[in-house]
């Protein structure tokens, strides 16, 4: 039996990139996904559509139930739950949320300081991702409370600890690092967890645009290592690190913290799709190849420890991007 046979989850976002990857990853274990996104059939100018993600679902050997919906309306996120409440018997295993609807306004901004971009940049940034987070969790929480089980994974990134991609996308990814806390202290007695995840550098559409265009724009010197795809992760492995998760006996031990991908997958012993076990961000393994090439070639001379959270904090906010 595989180990989330009889499970339902739901992901949101998962036309493709990380939403499609984890609702893959959760098929792998054997899931009912239920996933959202607003393009239902791949169009010539759409990259990625619910149908496409659906059938890789299947091929996985999950139940995959996609549903066209737009995070920025309530109504329709409203209704979406109605729907698994009724099809599901009030059944609610996991939420993951995903939804994000920044990427334009990312591209637009990207190299530009805050004042030089709208003000609206903030609003495309965390209205279908911050926002829609907490609707999403608000519904999925009056399921899963009743039940007394449940995760909700929100998913976020090291721009909540140091500066990424601007103000906006900063502001937004620390403020679902808190909620994801704020949240577990109110679920907790109820059985039902809630954490925020952080993959690492992961080989999405966007990030793959980015490390193209990183050295014209930032001239980093750290750019051709990105650009080389070092220490990248695939959007499926952190769909298996949420299984993963999911399937933890002892989750609430978890709750209101933040995850980060690559230090689960090693601790439950999951490989990424190409065999490889990338390394955590933090960790010795990944900055000091980082910082002398020649040592990618030879990862297993460096050591796979993680820098303390205090260091690394007091190395964020020295930092001159910070």
């Amino acid at each position: 039996m595989k180990r989330l046979e009889g499970k339902i989850a739901l992901v949101t976002g998962a036309t493709r990139g990380l939403g499609k990857g984890i609702a893959i990853g959760l098929g792998e274990a054997g899931a009912t996904v239920y996933i959202t996104g607003r393009t239902l059939t791949p169009t010539d100018s759409v990259e990625g559509s619910l149908e496409a993600t659906r059938s890789a679902v299947e091929q996985a050997g999950g139940v995959c139930i996609p549903v066209q919906v737009d995070h920025g309306d309530d109504e329709q996120v409203r209704s979406l739950f109605e729907r698994i409440q009724a099809e599901q018997l009030g059944r609610l295993d996991l939420l993951v949320n995903n939804a994000y609807a920044g990427v334009s306004a990312l591209k637009a901004a990207y190299g530009k300081p805050f004042w030089e971009s709208e003000p609206s940049f903030w609003d495309a940034s965390n209205n279908v991702g911050l926002r829609s987070h907490y609707v999403a969790s608000v519904y999925a929480a009056r399921l899963m409370v009743p039940r007394q089980q449940g995760l909700i994974c929100t998913l976020s990134s090291w721009g909540g600890l140091s500066y990424i991609f601007g103000v906006p996308y900063g502001a937004g990814k620390a403020a679902c690092d808190r909620m994801a806390a704020d949240m577990a202290v109110e679920l907790k007695q109820h059985g039902v967890a809630s954490l925020s995840l952080w993959p690492g550098i992961v080989g999405t559409e966007l990030m793959t645009q980015f490390a193209a265009e990183m050295d014209a724009v930032a001239g980093d010197p750290q750019a051709a290592s990105i650009q080389a795809g070092y220490n990248w992760e695939t959007p499926l492995l952190t769909g298996r690190v949420i299984a993963a998760l999911a399937n933890d006996s002892n989750l609430l031990r978890r709750t209101g913290q933040v995850q980060i991908v690559a230090e689960l997958a090693r601790e439950f012993g999951i490989v990424d799709e190409n065999g490889n076990r990338p390394a955590s961000l933090r960790s010795l393994r990944f900055v000091l190849p980082f910082a002398v090439p020649a040592l990618r070639q030879h990862p297993e001379w460096v050591p796979d420890l993680e820098v303390p959270w205090p260091l690394l904090l007091l190395g964020a906010l020295g930092s001159p991007k910070a």
